[in-house]
């Protein structure tokens, strides 16, 4: 069935829900060329990149720690609904950036940003599930995953092209825009068309009137929530109007009449949500969720998340795998699971229902998605690294093309994959994808100062491709397959965090082997002084140099290319039991609520 009751309607709402997926993982890497500009922006110098690692810890705080809270709501309140509530709050973290002064707006819109974009994956690969049965969802799968790695290809791209014509601020300007456009049309799509009664004496069904009091609340608080940010010079400086910019007390920009204006709408729009019988956000319902989707357990879960994501992103490779500060985030990070573990003995409707994952392919997705993520970020990462070390060291954004070879065969075999788990168990597919990737990590360890110059890299880069392409979807598909359709969004929600975590953790161990070996090659470099003495020395010594950075990329993909086999393995060994099984499809619009 479908979402409307017409034909094809529902393939037309997976294909809205994977471009807001893979629109909003695009913006995961969209920051990589605007952050010096972003920096620059409020008020943090460019040679302090350091003091910007909110800005991107931010995101992925937002994005990893609430994705279980908002799996779980999709299972509770539907697939479409978060859906659309995802996309309008991506949709108000990109204003919120857009308009952003300092370093806590911009780091809030993009954590807003994050918790919206989060939110798409594990109610899009629900939507999967709800839509196919088990033994025909692996191409939908497998094109949702591909969709999303390619974002880490699309974000500096994006990036570039909108950096090449405009400011930072049109990025985040076009996230708003698409962001709401498609939220409207999911929206649209989902909802079915009222059909008028045909029993004599009744009248057809009518839409809703729209909340005026609502919107007008709204627009007020938009309108001067966008002033108090941009404050206007022409507004600044007149007679009539600098008086609403002059604070009360202090220099705070919402301690001034327009900061007041702003807040009091706020917060009489929240109250009128909340209170009203038909608002224009029911306050009153997402608030229920929350509550039966456990709150607390959501919260205690995001510590321990949050711990493991701020003792990896704010590492020093250089010095440790995490800094010294991160081994108090680490611990913050026990205590929170420790907590989260006991909640769930004692809640009565935990979080993670007990007993959802207890099957062995379930729990083992989560584990082989870990080792996978961990192997996947070495190719996202190190292989523009090695591009800028070789043969782009001017430019960046040719370096990052160089990765599009790799990702262009990722979605190929994300297809493939789909389409063999239709006849082959998805432990065997798993593992065949990771050995692949392996070889091809192992292939770059070969790679030289020309080499990505020469035809023969495109076998690396795209074998690596892809193999990680074809592990994508065996991996979704086991764990939905042996859960119970009632947690299919907080286990496709887990499954990510999976990924997500094993990405923080590998690029963190992966880099600090890779740096000891540049700093092992490095050691055999005569020191400048001694071997500069003119031009052709000096190049000699860049060279040297270079060669120390090469010996530091092959080390990771070395460690890349163990992650994958262990990801191969597990697969054979925790996927053994699951088989292509038929399912019934269930209807959308029960899902949807």
């Amino acid at each position: 069935m479908t979402a409307s009751g017409r034909p094809g309607s529902s393939r037309l709402l997976l294909a809205l829900a994977a471009l807001a997926v893979a629109f909003a993982a695009a913006d995961t890497y969209v920051v990589v060329l605007a952050l010096p500009d972003m920096m620059t922006s409020v008020g943090v110098p460019a040679d302090q990149l350091q003091r910007a690692a909110p800005i991107v810890s931010g995101f992925l705080l937002g994005y990893v720690a609430m994705l279980p809270l908002i799996g779980r709501i999709a299972d509770l309140r539907g697939r479409v609904p978060v859906l659309v509530m995802a996309l309008v709050l991506f949709a108000v973290g990109s204003l919120v950036t857009t308009l952003a002064y300092d370093m806590p707006s911009i780091v809030a819109g993009r954590f807003l940003q994050g918790v919206g974009g989060g939110g798409l994956v594990p109610a899009t690969l629900a939507l999967v599930a709800d839509l196919y049965p088990a033994d025909r969802r692996g191409v939908p799968l497998g094109i949702v995953s591909a969709v999303q790695e390619l974002g880490s290809v699309i974000g500096p791209l994006f990036g570039a092209v909108v950096l090449a014509v405009a400011d930072w601020r049109a990025i985040f300007a076009i996230n708003l825009v698409v962001g709401l456009l498609l939220a409207v049309a999911i929206k649209r799509l989902a909802t079915p068309p009222a059909s008028p009664s045909v029993e004599e004496g009744r009248r057809p069904a009518t839409r809703p009137r729209p909340d005026l009091v609502g919107i007008l609340l709204l627009a007020v608080t938009l309108v001067a929530g966008t002033i108090v940010f941009v404050q206007p010079e022409a507004l600044r400086r007149d007679l009539t109007w600098g008086g609403l910019f002059v604070p009360y007390a202090g220099s705070g920009r919402w301690l001034t009449p327009i900061g007041t204006i702003a807040v009091v709408a706020m917060l009489l729009l929240l109250a009128w949500c909340l209170l009203a019988r038909r608002p224009l956000l029911d306050l009153r319902g997402w608030g229920r969720s929350l509550v039966d989707a456990d709150l607390v357990g959501a919260l205690l879960l995001a510590v321990a998340l949050g711990g493991v994501i701020l003792a990896f992103a704010t590492a020093d490779p250089k010095v440790e795998v995490f800094s010294p500060l991160g081994r108090w985030y680490l611990a913050v990070a026990v205590v929170g699971a420790v907590a989260f573990a006991w909640h769930l003995r004692r809640a009565s409707d935990p979080l993670v229902p007990r007993g959802s994952l207890r099957r062995t392919p379930a729990w083992g997705a989560l584990v082989v998605s870990f080792f996978i993520g961990s192997a996947l970020i070495a190719a996202l990462i190190d292989i523009p690294l090695f591009a800028r070390t070789t043969v782009y060291p001017d430019s960046q954004l040719a370096a990052a093309l160089v990765l599009v070879r790799f990702l262009v065969a990722l979605p190929v075999g994300a297809v493939v994959g789909g389409y063999l788990i239709r006849r082959f168990a998805p432990g065997p597919v798993t593992a065949a994808g990771m050995l692949m990737a392996a070889v091809a990590f192992v292939l770059m360890t070969r790679w030289g100062l020309t080499t990505l110059e020469e035809p023969v890299a495109n076998v690396a880069l795209l074998l690596g491709g892809f193999g990680f392409g074809l592990a994508l979807a065996p991996v979704n598909a086991a764990l939905l397959a042996f859960t119970d359709d009632a947690v299919h969004g907080v286990a496709s929600a887990l499954v990510v965090v999976a990924r997500m975590v094993g990405m923080l953790v590998g690029i963190s161990a992966l880099t600090t082997i890779g740096l000891r070996r540049y700093y092992a090659e490095q050691g055999v470099v005569p020191p400048v002084q001694e071997v500069c003495d003119g031009r052709s020395r000096c190049k000699e010594f860049s060279d040297l140099l270079r060669v120390a950075g090469i010996a530091q990329e092959h080390a990771v993909f070395w460690g890349a290319a163990g992650c994958a086999v262990v990801a191969a393995v597990l697969a054979l060994v925790l996927f053994r039991q699951a088989r292509p099984t038929s399912l019934t499809t269930r209807d959308l619009l029960s899902t949807a609520g």
